[in-house]
């Protein structure tokens, strides 16, 4: 008999790695193997949630989309729970519905093009030694330049040491289809072609650049009415981990403002992507601690995302630019 979330409403308060999102409707006074499972779940999420983000990452080619991915991901997974067969382990589950949103996020950015065509090929020898491609950190950056299915399968296989079987589950292919796309994807990271290209190709947006300022320099005057005239009044909020809905709705600024802990925001770059940082003091000096995402609507900002609650997602990125720190 199939079982509904018996806590849902506490899940969000007591676990910062549980999904964003919580279906209040889902109660029940069942306890017992419907308990145990949710347990096994927010207990799985809090020991692969950083590599899961990892995994995101590198398939989006963005720390924030992919933690983005992540949250989506795991909310769909938590209200497909009650469908999950408990004698299954749950984390290729789990890396099968990310790797699910990461190609929908990779198609409607319409960049996954005819690399999903390719499925059918003829079975491969892989190379014995998948060591030869370099040091694992820079494999994991060139992966990037991959189509969708190498790519996931090069990193899970060759950067997450998964084996053949759950590449296979994970990517919801065959083990002939792994073999295939690592064959591919080796060769191609093997070339000096593959080396030579950017992941992203980021155009510098001027007017970004110029509000990341404007909000950067109000937020660290705590400057709450000046930052919302830089907000349009309808701008959505997501706080990873934390909130999803309209900033007006929110007690955002007055969180910041109250932070114990020294802090200051600047901007600058994430892998090559603007961002907002936000530096905290450690020591002598300001190192990052989170990101933030502004996401303009015309000459406002219609969006924020916010990761100060993730620290996996600035740690994943591989550089980390700032723009002139106010003193």
């Amino acid at each position: 008999m199939p079982c509904t979330n018996p806590k849902g409403k506490e899940m969000r308060e007591r676990i910062p790695a549980a999904p964003l999102h919580v279906d209040h409707n889902m109660e029940s006074n069942s306890t017992g193997p419907c308990e145990a499972r949710y347990l096994a779940f927010l207990e799985t999420i809090a020991q692969i949630r950083p590599r899961l983000h990892r995994y995101c990452a590198r398939m989006t080619g963005s720390v924030m989309d992919g933690e983005d991915v992540v949250q989506d991901a795991l909310f769909e997974a938590y209200r497909k729970l009650v469908q999950f067969d408990d004698s299954r382990p749950l984390s290729p589950w789990l890396f099968r519905i990310a790797h699910n949103r990461c190609i929908d996020f990779l198609r409607h950015r319409g960049v996954r093009g005819r690399a999903e065509t390719n499925s059918a090929i003829d079975d491969f020898t892989i190379p014995k030694e998948p060591a030869s491609l370099g040091i694992r950190p820079a494999v994991e950056l060139l992966v990037m330049t991959l189509p969708p299915k190498e790519r996931a399968c090069v990193l899970l296989k060759d950067v997450f040491d998964y084996s053949l079987e759950e590449t296979a589950e994970s990517v919801n292919t065959t083990v002939g289809a792994v073999k295939a796309a690592l064959n591919r994807g080796r060769a191609k990271l093997a070339s000096s072609s593959a080396a030579q290209n950017s992941p992203r190709n980021i155009k510098p947006d001027p007017e970004l650049a110029r509000v990341m300022q404007l909000y950067v320099d109000r937020f660290n005057r705590r400057d709450w009415d000046g930052l919302r005239d830089l907000i349009s009044a309808d701008a959505g909020l997501r706080v990873a981990d934390a909130f999803a809905g309209r900033l007006a709705d929110s007690p955002y600024f007055g969180n910041y403002d109250r932070w114990s802990m020294p802090w200051k925001m600047a901007w600058g770059e994430v892998d090559s992507e603007r961002a907002v940082i936000i530096l905290r003091r450690s020591a002598d000096t300001w190192t990052p601690y989170g990101i933030v995402k502004l996401i303009l609507n015309g000459p406002q900002i219609g969006r924020i995302a916010d990761y100060a609650h993730c620290p996996w997602v600035i740690s994943t990125a591989t550089s980390v630019t700032l723009s002139a720190v106010a003193p």
